[in-house]
């Protein structure tokens, strides 16, 4: 028996269809990522499974008993409250038993022993303490400040604590939307392990590549009201989809060949409404009402940067340079030169002090010790001072054009209607306010501000927030092939991969390392981003690199033992073991990416990768190894 379903919903804002006659079946274990552009109606879907909005036709139904938290697309409120107040929020009437139970702990008030000793007794009743159990463990595992307001925390924070409040409940049914939004990248990785070993239904609206890869067993996608399902990771979707709309683009071709032929015959005039041709006008008049229900496949976003005039070859140069904010060091004694063409990615956990290196290397904020030389000819478009210029109350036109009904770009003008129409808005959808856009308009709304400048350094401050994944890959094209330098801040592994060539990996304790390549290269050398402690005590960034060189450089400074005949047999033997692992690993790969690997049962399937995951580990291990007795 499912846990949730829906059958035949449909539901129309105005002329405007958003479902379909969309149905679907959630059971324990299932974990589907839900794709579509942007105001295809993803979020709308999550409401009528939560049962927050009624749909016009069809039926949804719940499993009596069953539990269903749902994570919001848009961040909570700052407010006056707790962190622990809106976890345990999350437990509704035992929840607020514990909130307040807690206040009066913190406080250590003798006014409110009564009280204290009335919430106790209701709290046994309801088995409370085996609540409180689980809310601080959901607290102490997010590394969450639990007596801290909400309103002094940043938006990665306020995710983390939203995030919580939807764990807390251990629901049967779990929606999340958008949930790696503001999340630093151990956050991800934690998350990524959590949502596996999850016991219910999960559905997840996402842009993040690889999360979806690493969580979900099947993918949904909605479009144009209509929703496909595929059993199988994202990447074996990406193929079946690719496959299901040339299919589309061949019947459509067909179609339309056959409606032009039969509308070429009805023009011949008398002969094509003799009686006996009766059945074939009926048939054309059919055919042009079948033509007029088809709902085109929404256009692909298409915008390019401006390329102003080189800059300098030097962009930025950092010399010793250190800063601190509250006695803790952001930056400590950190040199680097940035030129002209550097595509250069900024990595570190929330709070870590990303935004004040990006500052450093602009020259908009002074260090406390050290030299920055900023280069010459400079360009700058930065996507974070954006966020805050947009009116909220004001339409596209007035927010990106300065309210006028043409706008220069590249050289040349351009209508308002139709530089905006390149980032997927409707002339309708112009004149909408900016509070009613979407999430991921609102980001669309910031590329097309930022591009309607010249620029030789771009600065992205977490670009990839809200979009949909065909506007995510067309921004990486655009970024492939921008002539000028770019500094990144990302906690997208996939985006990273795709436009950096070198990473400022930022430590707790003020460390910077630079690194060659992308995130994925930096992570197969051993590099990992560990997360604050459960107390709020710093841990250090993972440098597996830095240990293994500092072992290596231990070892040469001391005398090499010699290996016993055990070990000497074990090393004699590795190259050849080795070998028949990489070959193994060679051949697995190889029937992974055949095309009809995606088409087996959803077993079969997850065995292979799991082989393929537990051979690349032996692999590893045996690399090491043989390292070490080398050694």
């Amino acid at each position: 028996m499912p846990l949730l379903r829906l059958d035949e919903v449909e539901l129309h804002f105005g002329t405007h269809v958003i479902l379909d006659r969309v149905s679907l079946n959630l059971d324990s274990g299932q974990r589907v990522g839900l794709l579509g552009r942007n105001g295809a109606g993803k979020t709308t879907l999550f409401k009528i499974l939560a049962g927050e909005l009624n749909p016009d036709a069809g039926e949804r139904w719940l499993k009596p008993g069953a539990r269903l938290a749902r994570l919001e697309q848009e961040l909570p409120d700052g407010e006056d409250v707790t962190v622990y107040d809106v976890v345990a929020g999350g437990l509704e009437a035992a929840g607020r038993l514990l909130a307040r139970y807690h206040q009066i702990i913190a406080s250590g008030s003798e006014a409110d022993m009564d009280e204290l000793a009335n919430i106790q007794q209701a709290l046994e009743a309801e088995d409370g303490w085996q609540l409180q159990q689980r809310v601080e463990t959901v607290i102490s595992q997010l590394g969450l400040p639990t007596d801290t307001s909400m309103a002094a925390l940043s938006g990665g924070w306020r995710r983390r604590v939203s995030l919580a409040r939807a764990l807390v409940t251990q629901p049967d049914i779990l929606l999340l939307d958008e949930p790696t939004n503001h999340l630093d990248i151990p956050t991800i990785e934690w998350l990524e392990g959590h949502l596996k070993s999850f016991r219910g239904a999960l559905v997840v609206i996402s842009h993040d590549r690889r999360f979806l890869q690493n969580c979900v067993t099947s993918m949904a996608e909605l479009e144009r009201g209509h929703m496909s399902l595929w059993q199988g990771d994202y990447r074996g979707f990406l193929q079946f989809r690719e496959q299901e709309l040339a299919s589309e683009a061949r019947a459509n071709a067909l179609f339309d060949k056959k409606l032009a032929e039969e509308e070429v015959w009805i023009r011949q005039g008398i002969k094509a409404r003799r009686t006996r041709n009766e059945g074939r006008v009926r048939a054309l008049e059919a055919l042009r009402e079948e033509r007029s229900q088809r709902r085109e496949r929404q256009g692909t976003a298409n915008f390019s940067v401006e390329d102003a005039r080189a800059s300098g070859k030097l962009v930025t140069e950092l010399k010793d340079v250190s800063f601190s904010w509250a006695s803790r060091p952001i930056v400590d004694r950190f040199s680097t030169i940035i030129q002209r063409g550097d595509r250069v990615g900024i990595v570190g956990r929330n709070g870590i002090g990303k935004t004040t290196l990006v500052k450093l290397l602009l020259g908009e904020l002074q260090p406390e010790s050290g030299e920055v030389q900023v280069g010459t000819r400079l360009e700058v478009a930065y996507s974070d001072q954006l966020r805050g210029q947009l009116d909220p109350e004001a339409n596209l036109i007035d927010n990106i054009c300065g309210g006028q009904e043409f706008i220069e770009i590249n050289g040349r003008r351009r209508h308002a209607i139709s530089y905006l129409g390149d980032f997927l808005f409707t002339p309708e959808r112009v004149r909408t306010p900016v509070k009613a856009l979407s999430g991921g308009e609102r980001n669309r709304a910031i590329l097309a501000r930022l591009f309607t400048r010249p620029a030789n350094l771009l600065v992205l401050d977490e670009p990839t927030n809200d979009l949909d994944i065909e506007t995510l890959e067309l921004l990486e094209e655009i970024l492939a092939d921008f002539k000028g330098t770019l500094l990144l801040v990302s906690h997208d592994r996939d985006f990273m991969d795709s436009v950096v060539t070198s990473l400022l990996v930022m430590g707790e304790d003020g460390s910077i390392e630079e690194q060659a390549g992308g995130y994925s290269d930096w992570e197969s050398r051993g590099g990992r981003l560990v997360a604050e402690a459960a107390d709020g005590s710093p841990t250090t960034t993972s440098k597996k690199i830095a240990m293994v060189d500092d072992a290596v450089t231990e070892a040469k400074a001391k005398p090499r033992r010699k290996l016993s005949y055990k070990e000497q047999r074990e090393l004699d033997g590795l190259p050849a073991h080795i070998e028949g692992l990489e070959e193994q690993q060679a051949l697995l790969e190889l029937e992974i990416a055949s095309p009809d690997f995606y088409q087996q049962p959803a077993d079969l399937i997850r065995k292979q990768l799991d082989n393929l995951e537990e051979l690349n580990s032996d692999l590893e291990s045996a690399i090491e190894r043989w390292s070490a007795l080398e050694q």
